[in-house]
């Protein structure tokens, strides 16, 4: 600062004072100064700032995977909502393990964010106890209940299942088989699924886990259960996207008929859901209402302010297209 002073012909203090409060600053001066940091360089110490002022101009956002769309787009609108307050995002990526996203959460406070966004509702009691502990804002996403950590936007992973449910009941399906990734809400989804379907047919449904819930892993469980005998036609309710197109693309292997010899129905309405063929039947989240939504509610909760409604549902629909 002292270089930049003496550049633009004025005080260290008087740099500070128009790093912190430009208003405090006249125009004439202020160019001066932001003209004599373009040429050194100069990169202020946001830690130092962050001391004096309480505040980081960072909020924290975990989620499981940066690469799924589901989250992806979410975390977009979050952050340009936050950026255009003056925020930036320090973003991790936490797996589906508790302890993993304990030690984030960790590492996270441990840089002073200003809020933090986590997704779930499902936590290690340690993370509970230092996000408590911690003072500050927190979102949870991605799902719903009545006792958050502090605000909590999102939707019920059962109902999405009792939805499918229904809707597969009243389209005519006697028969269903449910394929699951790992993570605790998609098996909730899909256990929602499997009890609805089972009581309104009298048909009980199996459900299939893999651990992990991409393309090929769609291939192998509809492999799987053709292979074994154990599934003779009726739905395959898929707790994702992906893993739907990678029962179709089997399927189109196998030469069956979607949804003649087999119908599919997915989660999430990936940009890949209207554009596979057959177009899929699935459950849209509107993700950048609730990332707006987070947003807003974080925002509101820095300025000091006890939102109205801390708990926001966003809700969820089926959309319908040929594969089911």
């Amino acid at each position: 600062m002292q270089a930049v002073g003496r550049m633009a012909g004025v005080s260290q203090v008087t740099v500070s004072r128009a790093l912190s409060d430009p208003s405090k600053v006249s125009p004439e001066t202020l160019a001066r100064i932001h003209a004599a940091i373009a040429a050194t360089g100069f990169v202020p110490n946001a830690l130092a700032g962050a001391l004096a002022s309480h505040k980081s101009m960072l909020v924290s956002a975990l989620v499981p995977s940066m690469t799924n769309i589901v989250y992806s787009s979410m975390l977009a609108t979050f952050s340009e909502e936050l950026r255009a307050r003056g925020y930036q995002i320090l973003l991790s990526e936490t797996g589906f393990d508790a302890e993993q996203e304990a030690a984030t959460v960790e590492l996270h406070l441990s840089r002073r964010p200003d809020a933090i966004l986590l997704t779930g509702v499902h936590h290690a009691p340690r993370t509970r106890k230092m996000l408590l502990g911690a003072g500050i804002p927190v979102v949870e996403v991605w799902d719903i209940t009545e006792t958050p950590i502090d605000l909590c936007v999102g939707f019920s992973h059962p109902a999405s299942g009792h939805t499918m449910a229904d809707f597969a009941v009243s389209a005519g399906y006697r028969t269903a088989v449910g394929f699951s990734a790992g993570d605790e809400r998609a098996r909730r989804r899909l256990a929602a699924f499997a009890e609805r379907f089972s009581a309104q047919s009298g048909t009980p449904v199996p459900v299939k886990v893999t651990a992990v819930g991409g393309l090929a892993q769609g291939r192998a469980m509809l492999a799987d259960v053709l292979d074994s005998g154990t599934f003779q036609g009726g739905l395959i309710a898929c707790s994702s996207d992906v893993l739907a197109h990678g029962v179709l693309i089997e399927a189109a292997a196998r030469n069956l008929t979607v949804p003649e010899d087999l119908a599919v129905i997915g989660f999430g309405d990936q940009d890949l859901a209207a554009a596979v063929e057959p177009p899929l039947t699935t459950i849209r989240v509107n993700r950048e209402a609730l990332g707006r939504s987070a947003a807003s509610l974080v925002l509101a909760r820095i300025r000091g302010e006890d939102p109205a409604h801390p708990v926001i549902g966003v809700g969820f629909s089926l959309i319908r297209r040929r594969s089911a």
